[in-house]
Parts: C-alpha cells; structure tokens; sequence
C-alpha cells in the first residue's frame, strides 16, 4: 500500500460518522464561516460521545474538520476537565471537591463514593462500568454534593443514601 494510500485509509478509520459529522455541522453554522473555529467545544463534546474518548486521532480529525492546528485542539481537550483523554468506565462520575462544596458535604461524599467502589480519584472499577473523577467548580454550590454523571447529568443534594441509589441505578453493586 502506497503512503498517500495508508494515510488516507487512516483517516477514514479516524473519521466520524456521517451524523457526528452533520451535529458538528449544526455547531459550525452557529458562526460566521471565519469563526467555525469557534465550534470546537462541540465539536470535541459530539466526537467524545461517538468514541467514548478522544484520541489523539479523533482530536487530529476534528482540528482537520474545522481547519485549526492540532495543537490549539489538544490545548482545548486538556484545559477542559469534561473530555477524555483516555478510555474511561461506561459511566463517569464526577464530583465537585472544590472549597464551597467541600465545606457542604462534598468531601464525605467524595470519601463514600471511592469506598463504595473502591476505586480512587482518576480509576476505573474493575468490571468497567465507573470511572471517578474529581471536578471543579460546577455552579451549582447551593445545591452541594453535587455528581456529574457523563457530562450529561447533574445530580444534587448527594447523600450516602442518594449515591448509593444512583450506583445501584447505573447498574453498580
């Protein structure tokens, strides 16, 4: 196989599917064709949910897809504690430790979850389905503790009770 041919079947392999591709389009068309750069937020959000992580392929494709530099996707994908860098469990959880949560609860429950697993900050359960994750200010500080369930889904007031509920849920112990 021929170089130009190699690398064009490795980015078909990169590439997103066709309805990725049209969501992307979707966030592209929000701005001026100038500023498509803009939609890499979304861009990366809808690879990660298509892939499960981004790989530093995916991130090339998408700095390719939006004509960027792969280096200014890889600085938006490692700033923002949302993506993965790496294969995560099939559901993450992430809980806000940051000061104002710590001082409502945040901690205890951080210290419930990781014994309830047995997995600690940045690890995955052993059958794969939880990764936990230590996150930042969520804004939701009145509402503290507070779990983001894949990124998608924001659970509050977590008692050891309220977590043992949504563990059992997503299909845990």
């Amino acid at each position: 196989m021929s170089e130009i041919a190699a690398a064009t079947s490795a980015a078909r392999a990169n590439a997103l599917s066709d309805a990725s591709l049209a969501r992307i389009d979707r966030e592209i068309a929000k701005y001026p064709p100038e500023w498509k750069q803009s939609a890499v937020m979304a861009a990366l959000s809808i690879a990660q949910d298509e892939r499960g992580w981004l790989s530093t392929e995916t991130m090339d494709f998408v700095a390719g897809y939006l004509g960027m530099a792969p280096v200014a996707v890889y600085e938006v994908a490692t700033f923002y504690n949302m993506y993965n860098l790496k294969p995560t469990g099939k559901h993450k959880l992430t809980i806000c430790t940051c000061l104002p949560c710590g001082l409502q609860g945040s901690l205890d429950a951080a210290d419930h979850l990781r014994n309830r697993l047995k997995v600690d900050f940045n690890e995955t359960t052993p059958d794969g389905n939880f990764t936990l994750k230590e996150g930042e200010c969520m804004g939701a500080c009145a509402m503290a503790p507070v779990i983001l369930v894949n990124n998608k889904r924001m659970c509050d007031y977590m008692s050891h009770e309220k977590i043992d509920a949504l563990i059992k849920e997503l299909g845990g112990e």
